[in-house]
């Protein structure tokens, strides 16, 4: 095999791998589901958090980013589910999220500090492959 030869076939394998590393992202959803939908809180890194009008920026572990209002009524927690301030809040914490729609705006019903472990990463984001024998 030639040099060159060598390099288009390693170019393939590499646009070959990317492709298949992408597959799991591009079915993500940059949608914030509500809590009605799913029950089940959505997991973010808090990018900021603007208390003047009442809004965290997150991140989703895909690098897709959403604004979340918060209100009166949110529900704040750390990982201990002891009560704390949306000031308590700060860039680069995980959180879990229930939220519901105010028609465009998606507000948070509770907001839950914690990290995500292993068993709930393979959950959320690894597709469960069944291999037929």
């Amino acid at each position: 095999m030639t040099s060159r030869q060598r390099i288009i076939t390693r170019l393939v394998w590499l646009s070959t791998l990317s492709a298949l590393a992408a597959l799991p992202v591009l079915g993500q959803s940059s949608k914030i589901s509500a809590s009605s939908a799913s029950h089940e809180a959505d997991f973010f890194i808090i990018s900021s958090v603007d208390l003047g009008k009442k809004q965290i920026l997150l991140k989703l572990p895909t690098e897709v980013t959403n604004v979340m209002q918060v209100d009166d009524s949110t529900r704040y927690l750390d990982k201990d589910l002891k009560t704390i301030k949306l000031t308590d809040l700060r860039a680069g914490d995980t959180v879990y999220i229930t939220s519901r729609q105010s028609g465009e705006v998606s507000v948070a019903v509770t907001i839950r500090k914690g990290p995500m472990t292993v068993e709930q990463l393979r959950r959320r984001y690894v597709p469960s492959i069944n291999v037929a024998r």
